[in-house]
């Protein structure tokens, strides 16, 4: 099965099932859905970043500083930021994400999905998924923000709008 036929749960601006479609419908008809976006760091408190494929339905070839992705139709954000966080890390037995908060997401076009953002430690090597990660590494918040700010590199929207709200969370300007 490919990831276009994988089945979502549709919902409503409360975040209520509504409805499922398959993933390419659900991106085409521009349904609102859910997604986690997990925050991954490493012992010494860097976060994981990385290039999406150029394969990749949403976001060809940007960057992130999230692993992640939609919730498959009846499974929960907690199980969804596990499954995620582990798939494309590449690694297995990692601790359970911690949730930090939920937001809906608007791409300014009319489109919305529900997020729900999370936070893991990962503790040993990391493996990621060759069909979803271009190339990786470990960078400090610091280098993070340089990243993000000078604009050279262009970052997934909807992961700069959970990273600015992670940061406002936290209490950082």
């Amino acid at each position: 099965m490919s990831s276009a036929d994988e089945i979502l749960d549709v919902v409503d601006e409360d975040d209520r099932v509504v409805g499922r479609a398959r993933r390419g419908d659900v991106y085409a008809r521009g349904l609102r859905h859910r997604c986690v976006f997990v925050w991954a760091r490493d012992p010494e408190g860097r976060v994981f970043v990385h290039r999406r494929t150029a394969s990749k339905l949403v976001f060809p070839a940007l960057y992130d500083m999230f692993v992640g992705g939609v919730v498959g139709a009846g499974e929960s954000y907690d199980d969804a930021a596990l499954r995620e966080a582990e798939e494309e890390l590449g690694v297995s037995g990692l601790p359970r994400p911690e949730f930090l908060f939920r937001f809906l997401y608007d791409d300014g076009g009319g489109r919305t999905w529900w997020s729900a953002v999370y936070e893991v430690r990962v503790a040993g090597a990391v493996s990621p998924q060759v069909e979803e990660v271009d190339w990786y590494a470990f960078l400090s918040e610091g280098e993070l923000e340089g990243r993000v700010g000078e604009g050279v590199w262009e970052f997934v929207p909807d992961g700069v709008a959970a990273y600015s709200r992670l940061r406002a969370w936290r209490g950082v300007r």
